[in-house]
């Protein structure tokens, strides 16, 4: 059997045909409602298609004129008018990768976008309290402080801080379990609560398995009424109030006034202090169960717990000497 091809049909297979491995990628953007013409003669101008004038024509053939997608592209050079139409028909848009740590507060992580992204860290931290994900996870809180899920983030470019505020948010929307819910119930505490006490645990929590431990101190404080002691919440109240962490505090430091200092006000703070990861707020969900009431921080990181102040005091002192037990 014969197969005939017209002139259309082998200009379309040569359009079709993949560019050769390795090709060079062109970055091209796309602004929304671009004439079609723009469009064409930027692709040509990068060489990612032969003609600007075949594109049109394609592009019009196809009926795509009004499909093509705004965005960001890495597109191969000689890629071809076909593959170009394809590529903007389907948003096949550049992307770029942010990955959020756990226990970074919110000033910490808008300085953290702008090193990776660019993006100023004043319209992040604006994006955190206009974004409408804060009045669905923190209503009545001034931020998404603590709600933006520390993760691996693929985002389209270009970027904006709206775009990467509401990605965490919509994380963490994504990764709360309905279960959840009904066990902040048998606590008797408010989301807000519980991931304020995590972003505590968070902070303190060098070891994966000391979670659940610190965060059966802090419950068993929290139920006799003890004032939780915290110093993540004074450094927190320091970087708010100066724009500038302290690794290192000070007993001066433990009187600054703020409603973030657990030294002087009892309770959980009005919010959280960082943005806890997955771990710490399933262990401030489930806590061991410790006689614990205290603990203090060895230099290897890892804590020193106990019962009474005055099995506390001994263990401050040998951390001191050395951090012999």
């Amino acid at each position: 059997m014969r197969v005939f091809l017209t002139l259309t049909s082998l200009v379309w297979l040569a359009s079709c045909a993949p560019p050769p491995a390795g090709q060079p990628v062109e970055r091209v953007t796309i602004p929304p409602g671009a004439p079609l013409a723009t469009v064409a003669d930027s692709l040509e101008s990068r060489g990612i298609v032969g003609s600007s004038r075949w594109f049109g024509l394609l592009t019009r053939l196809r009926g795509s004129e009004r499909r093509l997608k705004a965005g960001t592209y890495d597109l191969p050079r000689e890629l071809g008018a076909w593959g170009a139409i394809t590529a903007l028909r389907a948003g096949r848009v550049a992307t770029t990768r942010l990955t959020a740590p756990e226990g970074l507060s919110l000033i910490d992580l808008a300085e953290l976008v702008q090193s990776r992204l660019g993006i100023e860290p004043d319209s992040v931290m604006a994006a955190a309290r206009e974004s409408p994900w804060r009045a669905k996870l923190a209503p009545g809180r001034e931020t998404l402080e603590g709600f933006l899920l520390p993760e691996t983030y693929t985002l389209p470019l270009p970027v904006t801080a709206r775009a990467a505020v509401d990605a965490m948010s919509a994380g963490f929307a994504r990764s709360w379990r309905s279960e959840w819910d009904r066990r902040l119930d048998s606590l008797g505490l408010s989301r807000n609560e519980l991931v304020t006490l995590a972003s505590i645990v968070e902070a303190e929590a060098m070891e994966a398995e000391e979670r659940p431990v610190i965060a059966g101190v802090y419950h068993n404080r929290l139920r006799r009424g003890m004032l939780l002691q915290a110093d993540p919440t004074v450094q927190y109240a320091i970087q708010r109030a100066t724009g500038q962490r302290k690794r290192r505090l000070y007993f001066k430091d433990l009187e600054i006034g703020s409603p973030y200092n657990t030294y002087q006000r009892a309770g959980l703070p009005p919010g959280p202090i960082n943005s806890p990861g997955l771990a710490s707020i399933e262990a401030a969900l489930y806590p061991a169960d410790v006689p614990w009431l205290y603990f203090v921080a060895g230099p290897d990181g890892r804590h020193v717990f106990s019962r009474t102040l005055r099995e506390h005091n001994r263990a401050i002192a040998a951390v001191r000497r050395g951090g012999a037990r």
